[in-house]
């Protein structure tokens, strides 16, 4: 099979190959893939960098997020999966072999169906993004009538992020950079939108809130905003973070939050609670079933280009997802 590997720890320009590969073989518990689509993940580019792990196996396939059809299964999973459309999920966790290739062979389970109206490239850009945002919005439970803090609208995340606060019945803020990030933010739905590098967002919250700050926060920078949200979570409020690549190591004023009764919740997509996961799926499937749901494409490559890819996320400029063609259709 056609696949993309790196064998040490370096740049894109520097490590990333492109050959010909063998397929893995196939156990009982597992499903073959053939891919159409693999999704680029800037936790992707953190692993082939070596900051998130240091070359676990002398060969890597990287990325977690891919779509495709089942073409063969194990002795343990039924057949009527076979021709089935799937898209899949922490294929590169604990892994050695992800989603930037024609083929992967994951367990069964992590290879999710999807319906019809949902293209391939939508699919790729489900696993870690839309696990992640759901996770962040509902890790409390019910948000209903709660006034939700979505931070980086426009990213890959945030973009899931606004649309299942709105599905769950919450009045959304979400802090952009720019004009045109903040044009998606309008499209995902976000009820009102700052612009953190213009607005001060303290005083925005507060007037929005009646001076009584936001229930919750999806975070994807925590150390860096922690400033921020100090002043604007309401007594008891909440925040759920993935990220905090400003300041990996923040210092927490630790009574400032215990007298408000503050909840924090550290999201690893990776390990969700099975519970956590299962009703991710179920409704992001629904979701997904009644073409509800919306999806930002950054931009597409071929295998062929996939250190240019892994540029574009590394940069940071890409607003969405970076999705890559296996298969051009």
């Amino acid at each position: 099979m056609k696949a993309a590997w790196y064998e040490k720890i370096g740049s894109a320009e520097e490590v990333l190959e492109i050959g010909e590969a063998p397929i893995p073989d196939i156990k009982p518990n597992e499903v073959l893939i053939r891919l159409h689509t693999s999704g680029v993940n800037p936790s992707d580019v953190k692993m082939r960098r070596g900051i998130r792990e240091k070359m676990p196996f002398p060969q890597i396939i990287p990325h977690s997020d891919g779509a495709g059809i089942i073409e063969k299964v194990g002795a343990e999973i039924s057949h009527n999966r076979i021709g089935q459309r799937v898209w899949t999920y922490n294929a590169r966790w604990q892994r050695a072999f992800g989603t930037a290739a024609e083929f992967v062979v994951l367990p069964a389970a992590l290879a999710i169906p999807l319906p019809d109206v949902v293209s391939f490239e939508a699919g790729a850009c489900l696993g870690i993004p839309a696990l992640t945002a759901h996770r962040c919005v509902f890790v409390d439970g019910n948000i209903e009538g709660k006034t939700v803090l979505v931070t980086g609208g426009a990213g890959s995340v945030g973009y899931y992020a606004i649309q299942f606060a709105k599905w769950g019945g919450a009045t959304v803020i979400a802090t952009v950079s720019n004009p045109e990030k903040a044009r998606y933010a309008k499209e995902a739905g976000a009820d009102y939108i700052l612009n953190y590098r213009k607005d001060n967002i303290v005083e925005k919250v507060h007037t929005l809130t009646d001076n009584k700050g936001v229930d919750h926060i999806v975070e994807v920078d925590f150390g860096r905003n922690l400033a921020v949200t100090q002043d604007i979570l309401k007594l008891n409020g909440s925040v759920a973070t993935y990220a905090s690549m400003g300041n990996p190591n923040p210092e927490l004023p630790f009574y400032l939050f215990l007298f408000r009764g503050a909840t924090f919740h550290l999201v690893n997509v990776y390990e969700l609670p099975n519970d956590a996961r299962s009703q991710a799926i179920r409704d992001i499937t629904s979701l997904l079933e009644s073409n509800e749901l919306k999806h930002l494409i950054a931009a597409r490559f071929e295998l062929k280009d996939i250190v240019a890819a892994h540029q574009l996320v590394e940069g940071g400029t890409a607003i969405g997802n970076v999705v890559i063609n296996v298969i051009q259709e």
